[in-house]
């Protein structure tokens, strides 16, 4: 994702800049390997280009919009490489919390470190699978369950199976205050995005495990969330883009994607 940042970054009519996102893969890939891979499957990356760059701009919206109404706290699960803590102008006393593998988070502050980045708000990192019980963790590194928070959950629930969907989106539940607001993507699964991830690696493709079943917002309902769910395809046109490729409703191989702001409702 980071390179598909910095891809953006580098346009001139970019949704959002992300200076940290072309470092991040310069110093994990010194060979430049990653660069060629592009010209190697162009199918993959230019189906995700857009779809990333649409997500990413939506998804800063939603977090600072939800920050400037009131939610102190964000959470980034799975950060990888987002540097919104960075690159965002958060309003003050803000604290973002950034939840990922310990070796991931560890690379991450390597590199910003050298680049003497300072953060926009109060950082937190949280070193934690987020297979495990990863709420005790977020509580022990000071995050407060009683106060609105803005969560995200960027590229995650299409890497989960239907009952690991249901729990990761029980426990973000259990920690979130009424009025807190959770920001999430998802989409369906096309022979086309099959045929572009094995273009890849196999990896890319036993990751996808398909997420919650049904409607996205008859499921964020039944775990306690009201939610506006937005088509990608009218958000990408909003801010001026053409239909990522793999959701082009006129490609009668389309699948559908899907972005959501969602606000936890009273118990």
């Amino acid at each position: 994702m980071a390179m598909l940042r910095a891809r953006e970054s580098a346009r001139t009519d970019r949704l959002f800049n992300d200076p940290y996102a072309r470092v991040f893969v310069d110093r994990a890939d010194p060979r430049g390997s990653v660069w060629n891979s592009e010209g190697a499957a162009p199918d993959f990356f230019q189906l995700m280009a857009e779809q990333v760059a649409v997500r990413t701009r939506f998804f800063d919206n939603a977090l600072l919009d939800a920050a400037r109404a009131g939610a102190a706290q964000v959470v980034l699960l799975a950060c990888g490489m987002d540097s919104r803590a960075f690159r965002l102008t958060w309003p003050t006393g803000t604290r973002v919390y950034e939840a990922d593998q310990p070796e991931v988070l560890a690379f991450k502050s390597a590199v910003l470190q050298e680049l003497h980045a300072q953060p926009r708000c109060r950082r937190v990192e949280v070193p934690v699978d987020l297979r495990t019980d990863w709420a005790t963790q977020l509580v022990e590194a000071g995050f407060d369950p009683e106060q609105r928070t803005a969560w995200l959950a960027e590229g995650i629930l299409y890497a989960l199976e239907p009952d690991a969907a249901d729990v990761f989106l029980d426990r973000i539940t259990s920690c979130s205050a009424t009025g807190s607001t959770l920001a999430l993507d998802h989409n369906e699964d096309s022979e086309q995005l099959r045929a572009a991830r094995a273009a890849i690696s196999p990896e890319l493709v036993s990751m996808w495990k398909g997420g919650p079943t049904g409607e996205l917002d008859a499921w964020l309902r039944r775990h306690g969330w009201s939610a506006e769910i937005r088509d990608i395809t009218a958000v990408a046109a909003e801010y001026g883009r053409p239909a990522p490729p793999a959701f082009d409703q006129r490609n009668v191989e389309a699948s559908r994607a899907w972005l959501a702001t969602a606000h936890k409702t009273a118990p």
